[in-house]
């Protein structure tokens, strides 16, 4: 039996930030992933793969729609698989530098599937049978998630795919419907709509993404259908057939909606069912995810959860910070820092969005005296010259104090623009308020004159 300080279960963002961490600190840290190559579900399946087939997609879109490159549209005819080729080079530069950092931090690695056997003692199972012990006086699980795949969807079919198996399509089909309109169905709605696919795009609720700002999501609804996307609210499935035709999803509202292919992306599951953890008495809710204090903890004080394992926000860069806090918990005992309340969330559609603090609809219901500035992209010298004017920035200010209480963007770099924002919000003793935007001097011609341009528009509507 191998003795470390720490097991860490995946390695994903949440479980490479608790192991530098620890590391950092001298602790003796082993990580185990059951994939063959480190960087968990994120690397391999999720954000990087499919950021990077956005960004290329945007890069064709933006070739046919530019006037120069126009007479030429008809030599850009490109394949799924050969997008799909093209993210291979990101992927393999992403786990080269994992592998280094925990080389270089001497982490000890084991590949297979991890058990805990008692609460201090995890099996691994490599994929040729061969069993190992780790003991360990803590334990963190980051175990990250996959699809939910409900029963009675045949996800057996070549035709029925869900975010990971999406990316082993062999083909470029002609009609797509995608089930479920939360982020992970918008990106591909979006995707699949500048590949010129006929795309569907089934939501169970009455609006898109309605943790966002709503003129950001109205936004967001107009655009995707201005790229060809049929977007049908409050629709739920009754039964799914599907056969060497097609398939078709029989609604419960009486509508058949047919397609070549099926992309389930409603909903995700934790990755805890081969942990055994209901032998050492911790309950998951039911879509297998761990319930967790404050700090991180699970039912077992000695053995932590962070990541999409544990739930919301499910983002990986929340995770990573999450892996980094009980990192320094487990090492130092306390944390001289927490975790920010409000975290930016980036929506990688095409435009675009993200934002970083309250919405309009939560401070009119709390009754919160605010005003909006706002910068339209089309104004801007820098959006003109990129040909990307469609767009805007809103800034949500407090009218009497003046303090910042939201950022909301939707366009082109908006997950990039809002950190400009999140990091003056994050300021002390009067320092986060509009003025700072208003009278900052930015480079011209950028993007980030946004900021300027939004803060002297709110300040005059204060008079």
């Amino acid at each position: 039996m191998q003795q470390y300080d720490v097991v860490i279960i995946g390695s994903g963002p949440g479980g490479e930030g608790a192991a530098m961490r620890l590391a950092k600190a001298g602790k003796r840290v082993a990580v185990v992933e059951r994939q063959a190559q480190v960087g968990g579900s994120c690397t391999h399946q999720g954000t990087i793969p499919s950021k990077a087939l956005r960004h290329s997609v945007q890069l064709l879109a933006d070739y046919r729609h530019h006037p120069l490159f126009a007479h030429t549209v008809s030599a850009m005819d490109v394949t799924w698989p050969q997008l799909l080729q093209s993210t291979r080079r990101v992927i393999d530069r992403q786990v080269g530098m994992r592998h280094r950092q925990y080389t270089r931090n001497r982490v000890a690695v084991y590949h297979g599937t991890a058990t805990l056997a008692d609460a201090n003692t995890v099996v691994v199972e490599g994929s040729n049978g061969q069993r190992e012990k780790l003991s360990a006086g803590h334990i963190v699980i980051a175990t990250g998630s996959r699809p939910y795949r409900p029963k009675g969807v045949d996800f057996s079919h070549p035709r029925v795919l869900d975010s990971d198996t999406v990316l082993q399509m062999d083909h470029t089909p002609w009609r797509m419907t995608i089930y479920g309109a939360g982020v992970i169905g918008c990106e591909y709605a979006s995707i699949f709509a500048n590949l010129d696919l006929k795309v569907n795009l089934i939501n169970t609720r009455d609006r898109l993404l309605s943790f966002l700002d709503e003129e950001i999501t109205d936004a967001l609804s107009y655009h995707l259908r201005d790229q060809g996307v049929l977007i049908m609210h409050n629709e739920a499935y009754e039964r799914i057939d599907v056969d060497d035709a097609g398939v078709r999803i029989h609604c419960k509202s009486g509508k058949v909606i047919k397609s070549d292919v099926l992309l389930w992306a409603n909903g995700r599951t934790g990755n805890t069912d081969e942990l055994n953890l209901d032998r050492i008495g911790i309950a998951l809710n039911s879509r297998g995810q761990i319930e967790t204090n404050d700090r991180h903890q699970t039912a077992v004080p000695h053995i932590y959860a962070v990541g999409d394992v544990a739930g919301p926000p499910g983002l990986a860069s929340a995770s990573y910070d999450q892996g980094r806090f009980v990192g320094q918990l487990i090492a130092l005992g306390e944390c001289d820092w927490k975790m920010m309340a409000s975290m930016p969330a980036g929506i990688y559609t095409s435009p675009e969005i993200s934002s970083v603090g309250r919405t309009e609809k939560e401070l009119t219901e709390d009754n919160v005296p605010y005003e909006v500035g706002r910068a339209e992209f089309k104004n801007l010298a820098r959006a003109q010259i990129a040909g990307h004017e469609t767009g805007m920035l809103k800034i949500l200010f407090h009218r009497e104090t003046l303090e910042i209480l939201g950022i909301h963007c939707f366009g082109e770099q908006a997950s990039e623009i809002v950190h400009i924002g999140q990091a003056i919000m994050a300021q002390h003793g009067g320092a986060n308020t509009i003025k700072f935007f208003a009278d900052t001097t930015f480079n011209y011609p950028t993007m980030a004159e946004a900021y300027r341009v939004a803060a002297l528009y709110g300040l005059n509507r204060i008079g």
